[in-house]
């Protein structure tokens, strides 16, 4: 498993919403964090894995593989989600630590017929959760053939799917307190960081947000609970108008950097603001609910409701008006999020091919 710098200047990183061969999921069992709610767990899982399955391939991690085949199975079959459905589940025996496919999953280059999967450091947000398991499952996904190309290994820098957003068109996002955040890549500084993401994912412009980290994010503010990219220089934002709300100033900071921030070409960013949920909490605890956690994939665009009817629809629309050609299905994900994720990051997405 060779470790090299990538030259070839014709792979680049695709943006979200551009065609997938399949999406991952790595299954939640009884000994993740996830047992004291295990069945609500599994029927939202469960609801991303029957509206991916429809759409195109979904490659399910998990240390049960017959268990967890048979649970979906059969809830697909109840649901009449059709034999498509079935026959694009791929179940792959892997033991794991946790579920955020988001952040352990491949980040994958495409371009003049390669496909370059680069396996990047998970260590569970800086160290703060047991990773060892989930860092391995890249390695064993390629060494099973389950998913093809040239395995690149990135083990000596920490990087996670849901830190960084892209453009497709050589222009990758990020956020300064999640990537210089401490237990990660110290003691590189910043500008060493960024000519490392410029190397390694051949990207032309890396943009810091530096303003976000949403209350109960174990993840140091990944750019997917705050700001995402879609087609036609548009970025979609998450808002807040309650200015006795902790996270208002922050997120009202982000909201002017965000107006000063230039396309390539010299350009405004089309601003689509989405809305903040109404605090939730488990206990005592404020959870990081944010609509901007959805995932594009092919047709369809699965974004995070939370029983906020209103504001469950404004997301809605705001999403369409990004993604006019796609299908707005909402999954509730109010089981997600007691763990700090939500949809985006239980997912991660691998490209089709480019010829």
């Amino acid at each position: 498993m060779e470790k090299k710098e990538l030259k070839h200047d014709t792979l680049r990183l695709p943006a979200e919403w551009e065609k997938q061969r399949a999406v991952q999921l790595t299954w939640p069992h009884a000994d993740t964090d996830w047992a004291p709610i295990l069945d609500d767990i599994t029927q939202t899982y469960i609801d991303m894995a029957a509206e991916i399955a429809k759409r195109e391939k979904l490659i399910v991690v998990t240390p049960h593989p017959d268990a967890t085949r048979d649970t979906i199975e059969q809830a697909f079959r109840q649901r009449n989600v059709g034999e498509k459905a079935i026959e694009n589940l791929r179940i792959v025996d892997i033991d794991t630590d946790d579920t955020w496919a988001r952040d352990h999953g491949f980040i994958t280059l495409t371009g003049d017929g390669q496909t370059a999967l680069l396996d990047f450091r998970f260590n569970g947000w800086g160290g703060k959760f047991e990773a060892e398991k989930d860092n391995a499952i890249n390695r064993q996904l390629h060494r099973k053939g389950v998913i093809r190309g040239t395995y690149v290994d990135y083990n000596d820098f920490v990087l996670e799917g849901g830190s960084i957003e892209s453009d497709g068109e050589g222009t990758v996002f990020t956020t300064s307190c999640c990537l210089l955040a401490p237990g990660r890549n110290q003691p590189m500084t910043q500008d060493e960081i960024e000519e490392t993401l410029k190397r390694r994912l051949n990207a032309r412009r890396i943009v810091w947000i530096d303003y976000g980290n949403l209350i109960g994010d174990d993840t140091d503010g990944h750019i997917d609970t705050l700001v995402r990219v879609a087609p036609a220089d548009t970025l979609l934002y998450v808002g807040c108008d309650d200015e006795d709300d902790p996270q208002y100033r922050e997120l009202h900071k982000m909201e002017e950097q965000l107006r000063t921030l230039r396309t390539k070409t010299g350009r405004c960013y089309r601003l689509l603001r989405l809305p903040m949920p109404r605090p939730i909490y488990h206990g005592d605890e404020r959870l990081p609910a944010t609509y901007a956690n959805f995932l594009v994939i092919n047709s369809a665009v699965l974004y995070p409701t939370y029983a906020q009817p209103d504001l469950d629809e404004e997301a809605a629309q705001t999403i369409a008006d990004a993604f006019p050609d796609h299908e707005i299905v909402g999954i509730d994900c109010r089981s997600i999020i007691i763990q700090h994720g939500s949809l985006h990051c239980c997912t991660m997405q691998i490209p089709l091919r480019e010829a």
